[in-house]
């Protein structure tokens, strides 16, 4: 039988089965009735695609097959032809075994149920649902956009998804990073559509990823940009920098800032520096931060003095000061060794000297004289000691009294010698030197003192 709530489509059903079997009515056997070999099953299939039901009969012999919808108690094919007019619908089959119903592009408004029929007497009939399940997909409205919010105020952002079964809502922060809900709590994830965050700073800044999935595959995200606006700030690492004449230098400092903020350098807070021959400016921007390089080359004797870094936006200005000072050059001293060698040559001079048997003058003796002369003193060695005379009681020369004066004796031996010396004797060497009895020695006045000193300290370590 037809079932009661379908009585317009059995009724169609009906009068469409009697004119197709009215032929055939003699062919079906009394003994035999067709029955299914199989449940018919529920399909799920993703919106877009093709849904099959599949129908198995046994010995349906001349009986016939129909398919219908339902909830809005359509017939949609008998046997083989498609009696609704929605061209997505189509009916194969197997053999007469087999029966296959089509619905391409599958919409959610497809989403319901199915029956398979065969016009036996009671009618046969089983049912498959249909369930259409749509991917995830976020919604423009109410989900929020990109955000701009003051440093220190709170952020609230909504996120809205479609689909079937109902999408679930999680926040990520992009990159991996962790999400600060409070300044002593930070989670990996939000989960549900709302992502409250109290008392933002700087740190919160970034992009925001609201992620819908509700196991139909793909899951869709939708990236929210979080924007903190604060006035610039500058840190600067070192704030005296020393350079010597000649030498090139790099003066750096970090900005933080948004909106972003104009950034350059001055000199003296008077000079705006641009780049050229002398200066080389450098800036780096990293979401809310720029890091600052100025560079100058060949620093000369004005190059000395203070530049500031000055960072500006439309909710403050601020800048940095840096000191550059100038650095003495090492002082190079330059030791220069010098080595002298000193070579000594010997020469030997052999000088024949000639001296006449009478020689003028006297020989110069290291002996002192025993007595003192009459003024005091001692005599020099070459005084002539003058006496009185006995017989006139006048000085003269000790030379006219030889009997009286021993020292006559000596003045012959010494012009011997003189005469020795001219004539080489003392064993064949020429006679530089005399030694007297009384242990002093004389020496040759023509060799001078110094040689005179030698000579009797040789011949006193060397005798001959």
């Amino acid at each position: 039988m037809w079932r009661p709530a379908e009585s317009h489509a059995a009724c169609i059903a009906c009068c469409f089965l009697v004119s197709l079997l009215r032929a055939d009515v003699h062919a079906i056997d009394s003994t035999g009735m067709p029955k299914f070999g199989e449940d018919l099953n529920n399909v799920t299939v993703p919106v877009g695609r093709e849904a099959i039901f599949i129908c198995n009969v046994e010995g349906l012999a001349t009986y016939k097959v129909a398919w219908l919808r339902v909830d809005t108690q359509t017939i949609l094919t008998i046997h083989s032809h498609v009696i609704t007019k929605n061209h997505r619908i189509a009916v194969t089959h197997s053999d007469h075994r087999i029966w296959y119903l089509h619905i391409r592009e599958v919409r959610e408004a497809d989403r319901g149920w199915y029956m398979c029929q065969i016009n036996t007497d009671p009618m046969k009939s089983q049912q498959g649902y249909l369930q259409v399940v749509v991917p995830p997909d976020i919604l423009d409205y109410p989900t929020s956009t990109d955000m701009a919010v003051r440093e220190g105020g709170n952020v609230s952002m909504q996120c809205a998804a479609s689909g079937f079964p109902t999408p679930s809502i999680t926040w990520r922060k992009e990159g991996g990073l962790s999400i600060s809900l409070s300044p002593n709590t930070d989670v990996s994830a939000v989960n549900g559509p709302w992502l409250n965050v109290s008392k933002v700073n700087r740190l919160h800044m970034g992009a925001y990823l609201c992620i819908a999935s509700n196991g139909i595959p793909p899951s869709v995200s939708k990236r929210i940009m979080l924007v903190i606006q604060f006035p610039p700030m500058i840190w600067i690492q070192n704030q005296l920098v020393g350079a010597q004449e000649g030498q090139s230098v790099t003066l750096e400092c970090t900005s933080e800032a948004y909106p972003k903020s104009i950034d350059y350098w001055t000199k003296d807070k008077t000079t705006i520096i641009s780049n050229g021959t002398k200066y080389h400016t450098d800036l780096k921007d990293n979401a809310y931060k720029t890091h600052m390089k100025l560079t100058i080359i060949s620093v000369t004797l004005s190059d000395y003095g203070t530049y500031q870094c000055v960072s500006k936006n439309s909710l403050g200005e601020t800048d940095g000061t840096i000191k550059l000072y100038a650095v003495p050059k090492p002082t190079t001293t330059t030791t220069t060794t010098t080595t002298t060698t000193t070579t000594t040559t010997t020469t030997s001079t052999t000088t024949t000297t000639t001296v006449p048997t009478s020689v003028p003058g006297r020989w110069w003796t290291t002996e002192m004289p025993k007595k003192s002369s009459k003024f005091g003193g001692k005599a020099p060695a070459n005084e002539v000691d003058r006496r009185p005379s006995k017989k006139t009681g006048k000085y003269q020369d000790a030379a006219d009294n030889k009997k009286d004066d021993p020292t006559d004796e000596d003045q012959q031996q010494s012009s011997r010698a003189a005469a020795a010396a001219a004539a080489g004797d003392n064993n064949g060497r020429p006679a530089l030197s005399k030694k007297h009895k009384n242990g002093s020695t004389s020496v040759h006045p023509a060799l001078g003192v110094t040689a005179a000193v030698w000579i009797i300290i040789t011949q006193r370590i060397f005798p001959l």
